[in-house]
């Protein structure tokens, strides 16, 4: 795949790599860690063009001019344009993912916002929707704004999800009204499910009123009990205390019951037992207005990866026995889940160096494609064009943002990826601070070449 620009009479311009991940364009060095290169009247020859949303499929040509397309079509002009040759390559909607912890503020020794946004490009994900469990918690305008003037810089956008209550602590709700006009997109106490049933009524209800959506963690504590993994025979072999099923189920169940009874929206966050999902799908059935999402290691990776005591297979909710694993992918394959995102939680090695101690969470950004290639497009589960849907238009739709499609006028945010070059999850070649990969040494495929966002070159693989 080249990059290149067509010569006219009076300019003559070049694009090459450049040592240390440097690029030239037009004289102008942009190196690691900027956020990109900006290329106005860039035009993508001949990728393979792929959005459900909008029933594109097709080999085909992108205009570029700022941070729109104005133009898709076949053998387009080059009016002088910069042309970016993607023979071979996938096009498709940048990836949305709606559930991803920044660290930033507070623990950016974890990771930070331009470093989250920097391993998201490398996955193709132009947005990332940020999860309020800060320090301090995103439960204020102005931590929204602090999070917004930062991102301005970073090489994906920025969603700031805000907290349901004041400082996730389950007790006083926020101002919802004041985080929305700040710029949040969503409300959730993510990592924490909200206290009671009456708390989270009231604020189904107040994000409704706003058209906005309630990003639910369903777990009863009361039944976790501070277990680590899941309870069942992999906790007994290792003697560690488990967290049952039930835990997540009966979270499930309370805030499905109080969806159906309000009326109101809610989004079950990454679900992972064969209860829950069997719970959605009947809720869907009865007219519920619920969404769901899953992540890639509960349709990959099941709780024996546990038995090699390694943190880095310790998430909340935790790994599941296969039974749940196959109703996740069933889940997937009838669109009772309605998203894949990753639930990207970076912790430092110091901290998962201790099986017993560490805390709950693996990084995702930069393997997701991959994973969702692999184990759904290859095995049949659903096609590629589903696959990016669930992964851009659909959580694009239930965040109620204008990312996620491939049409003129639309946002230039896009990923090019080569679906058939396999290569292995190495967490050292990571972009991001940490390297907490429950997917390390896997063979995947599917490799993400470029991403674009606002119109800029962000990533070159």
């Amino acid at each position: 795949m080249v990059l290149h620009h067509n010569r006219t009479a009076n300019t003559k311009r070049t694009f090459c790599r450049l040592a240390k991940g440097s690029f030239v364009v037009s004289r102008h060095i942009v190196k690691n860690g900027e956020r990109g290169v900006h290329m106005p009247g860039l035009l993508i020859r001949r990728a393979h063009l792929i959005d459900l949303a909008s029933g594109v499929d097709q080999i085909g040509d992108v205009r570029i001019e700022g941070e729109r397309v104005v133009d898709i079509g076949a053998e387009l002009p080059a009016m002088g344009n910069q042309t970016l040759d993607a023979d071979g390559l996938c096009l498709a909607p940048g990836l949305v993912d709606m559930h991803v912890h920044l660290r930033d503020p507070g623990l950016t020794y974890k990771e930070d916002i331009e470093s989250g946004c920097e391993a998201a490009a490398a996955g193709g994900v132009t947005s990332v929707a940020a999860m309020p469990n800060t320090l301090p918690a995103t439960d204020s305008p102005e931590t929204i704004r602090y999070i917004l003037q930062k991102s301005k810089k970073a090489k994906a956008r920025v969603l700031p999800v805000a907290a349901v209550t004041k400082g996730l602590a389950g007790c006083e709700l926020t101002d919802f009204r004041a985080l929305k006009q700040a710029g949040a997109v969503a409300f959730s106490d993510d990592g924490n499910p909200v206290a009671t049933a009456y708390l989270m009524a009231e604020a189904m209800k107040q994000a409704s009123s706003l058209r906005m959506p309630v990003l639910a963690h369903c777990e009863d504590r009361s039944l976790t009990r501070g277990g680590l993994i899941h309870e069942g025979e992999v906790s007994g072999q290792l003697r560690v205390p488990g967290v049952p099923a039930a835990a997540e189920d009966v979270g499930t169940a309370r805030e499905l019951s109080l969806a159906l009874s309000l009326n109101a929206s809610v989004h079950v966050c990454h679900v992972s037992t064969a209860a829950s999902v069997a719970m959605i799908r009947a809720a869907k059935k009865m007219g519920v207005p619920v969404t769901a999402e899953t992540c890639p290691h509960y349709f990959m990776l099941t709780q024996n990866k546990l038995l090699s005591r390694d943190a880095d297979y310790r998430m909340s909710p935790p790994l599941r026995p296969e039974r749940d694993r196959l109703a996740v992918l069933e889940g997937l394959r009838d669109g009772t889940i309605d998203v894949i995102a990753t639930d990207h939680a970076p912790h430092a090695a110091q901290e998962k160096a201790d099986f017993d101690k560490a805390p709950n969470g693996v990084v995702g950004l930069e393997t997701s494609l991959a994973a969702g290639i692999t184990q759904l497009v290859k095995q049949g589960v659903m096609t590629l064009p589903e696959l990016l849907y669930r992964m851009s238009a659909m959580p694009a739709r239930i965040l109620r943002v204008p990312s996620g499609a491939l049409i003129e006028g639309g946002l230039a945010d896009f990923v090019l990826f080569d679906p058939q070059e396999g290569w292995t999850v190495d967490p050292a070649a990571f972009h991001g601070k940490s390297h907490n990969s429950a997917l390390k040494g896997m063979l995947l495929q599917g490799r993400v070449k470029y991403t674009i966002c606002r119109g800029e070159l962000v990533y070159r693989g």
